[in-house]
């Protein structure tokens, strides 16, 4: 009778959802408290009576008809499958839940943050090979320069002559076809970097608003720790491993939870809050004292080496190497000065890990950022008017000398900082213990590293390549020595709101720093007379006005040529934009505010 009494509820089931249209009974089925093994076998009971009944039907339907259902079934059927299995194809899906549920989401922002930056590159990639370098090898001439294997550190010689650099790339027009269709070399290498930044802008926004909403207002903030502990478990899950891996990350997030929840205020009394005032200052002083001696030391540092290498041959592949020697200190200096950083952080005993972690950012983002802008105005002001022949590819030497060096030392400071850190910790010095994940340090290594790559992009339009592949082998190396070297933050805190951060470093100053950088270089600089898809200009953005200046002359194209002389270089118009953008920034920012506070509200009357 039991038997009869489930067979028969379970065909009621499957008629109702017969009934209804696809997508309330796909919802349906979702919403079932049932295994994904059951729900199948529901779903594939609801197709078979859906079929009797087309197949009752089918007198009054056409042949063209039954084949337009067929194919709808068959198609949903293969988009259900694929959805079920899509998320075994993310990049590194396992890799970051282990991350997650062994050292907490404060490392793992850290490892999703260089995912992110991996993707990211990937796509620069694609578009300026696709765009720039596929068209020069039609055009290409054969390079009569031996490869020796000292350029792939020093980023000369051989790689002088390819499509690694900017001086490499014709001005001129190409066609393979006489009297067929052209690509003009000009417009396609200054529309491609101006549309990628505009799309790198674009994304970077839509990434900082979408993890500021995610982290900052979503109602789950305030009212997702009791239903995190209640309601979050997934019964679908049925392999052991993946279980205890759910129940370790619950049981991490749930202590990072109770830990801000019961973090103790601590008081003070007028003396210990006088020294540690004190302490702070002179940390502050003694932080930016050091940014402001790097700064002078890579400057005066920068401006011998330019005189070495113009005295010298400059396809001597001994005078090159010489400018290896700015790389090598700078990254240096970029790689034991936050150490130093580190030991004022210790000495400050914060009250909360997350204080420490970005006080430690700030620190550090002023160095690399001060080192990036010296480095940028030795670049736009000294190289730029030197007597170099081409002081495009000088530059995207420099950058690309810089990225190489910047990658190796970051493998290093895993040795270095980690392993050995372990060595000492285990045998030498028990009490020090194992080393914690330095976070801060390590996530303004991969902004450091993206700024280069941003700025190089101009002078050589292959570095998001080279970037990728060593994100992608740091990705490796700082995974294998995080869970061999190091151990989970003795205090565990929750870190919901540093992915956000993280990216609006990366935006502000980074990427918008690297805007004027690029905006200087295009409008206001000379571009070499013997090099490079805009030699013989006066500005690499004069191609364009050349461009429109043709393009006055067909009536087809008065469109174009009205929105550029309308649009793009009328102040007004960017000025109304401007207020146009505050104003539903404002608004918006108000929407989120009130949606904020209603959630606070509910909060407490759900507590009450």
């Amino acid at each position: 009778i039991w038997m009869f009494h489930v067979f028969y509820a379970e065909e009621n089931v499957v008629g109702n959802l017969a009934s209804m249209s696809p997508s309330e009974r796909i919802k349906a089925i979702q919403k079932m408290p049932e295994t994904m093994k059951k729900k199948r076998e529901i779903r594939n009971k609801v197709l078979k009576e859906i079929t009797k009944k087309s197949r009752h039907d089918s007198t009054q339907l056409s042949c063209c008809t039954q084949c337009l259902q067929g194919t709808v079934v068959l198609f949903r059927r293969f988009g259900n499958s694929l959805s079920e299995y899509f998320h075994l194809l993310q990049l590194w899906h396992k890799t970051l839940k282990i991350i997650g549920a062994e050292f907490g989401t404060s490392v793992l922002s850290y490892f999703i943050f260089l995912k992110w930056l991996l993707t990211f590159n990937i796509f620069s990639f694609l578009i300026n090979f696709s765009f720039i370098t596929i068209p020069q090898f039609v055009a290409a001439e054969p390079n009569n320069l031996s490869f020796t294997g000292l350029e792939l550190f020093t980023g000369a010689g051989y790689f002088q002559q390819t499509v690694l650099y900017y001086g490499f790339y014709t001005n001129a027009t190409i066609s393979k076809i006489e009297n067929g269709p052209s690509y003009n070399m000009q417009l396609a290498y200054i529309f491609t970097v101006g549309i990628y930044f505009i799309t790198c802008f674009l994304i970077l926004l839509f990434s900082m608003a979408k993890s500021f909403c995610r982290n900052f207002i979503n109602p789950q903030t305030y009212s997702g720790n009791a239903s995190k502990l209640l309601c979050t478990w997934d019964f679908n899950i049925t392999n052991e491993k993946a279980v205890k891996l759910k129940q370790k990350n619950l049981s991490t997030q749930i202590k990072e939870y109770f830990t801000e929840v019961n973090q103790e205020v601590l008081h003070f009394s007028v003396t210990e809050r006088v020294v540690r005032i004190v302490i702070h200052l002179v940390s502050w002083v003694a932080s930016l004292g050091t940014a402001v001696a790097v700064c002078a030391g890579v400057y005066f540092l920068s401006i011998n080496n330019l005189k070495l290498f113009v005295k010298g041959h400059k396809n001597d592949l001994e005078s090159q190497a010489a400018m290896l020697v700015l790389p090598v200190v700078a990254s240096l200096l970029n790689a034991f000065i936050p150490f130093f950083y580190s030991w004022l952080g210790h000495l400050e005993r914060f009250q909360t890990p997350g204080y420490q972690i970005y006080v430690a950012i700030t620190r550090n983002i002023i160095l690399k950022i001060s080192v990036v802008g010296i480095l940028c105005y030795y670049w736009l002001n000294i190289v730029a008017a030197s007597e170099s022949q081409c002081w495009e590819t000088l530059v995207g030497q420099d950058i690309y000398r810089l990225v190489l060096v910047d990658f190796i030392f970051c493998l290093l400071g895993s040795f270095f900082g980690e392993f050995l850190r372990r060595i000492i910790g285990t045998t030498v010095c028990v009490r020090l213990g194992l080393p914690e994940f330095d976070i801060g340090r390590n996530v303004l290594d991969l902004i450091y590293a993206q700024t280069l790559t941003w700025l190089g992009i101009l002078f050589s339009p292959l570095l998001p390549g080279i970037q990728m592949i060593s994100f992608l082998i740091v990705f490796y190396v700082k995974k294998v020595s995080l869970t061999m070297n190091c151990q989970p933050p003795r205090q565990v805190w929750r870190t919901a709101q540093m992915t956000t951060s993280f990216m609006f470093l990366l935006f502000f100053p980074s990427f918008l720093g690297v805007l004027s950088v690029i905006g200087v270089t295009v409008w206001r600089l000379k571009p070499s007379e013997e090099c490079g898809p805009f030699r013989g200009l006066s500005s690499m953005y004069a191609a364009v006005s050349e461009w429109i200046k043709i393009l006055e002359n067909y009536t087809a194209s008065k469109w174009v040529v009205w929105i550029y002389h309308n649009l793009i270089t009328s102040e007004l118009f960017f000025f109304i934009l401007s207020v146009v953008v505050l104003i539903i920034t404002y608004l918006y920012w108000q929407i989120i505010e009130g949606r904020k506070t209603m959630t606070k509200l509910l909060h407490k009357q759900i507590i009450n």
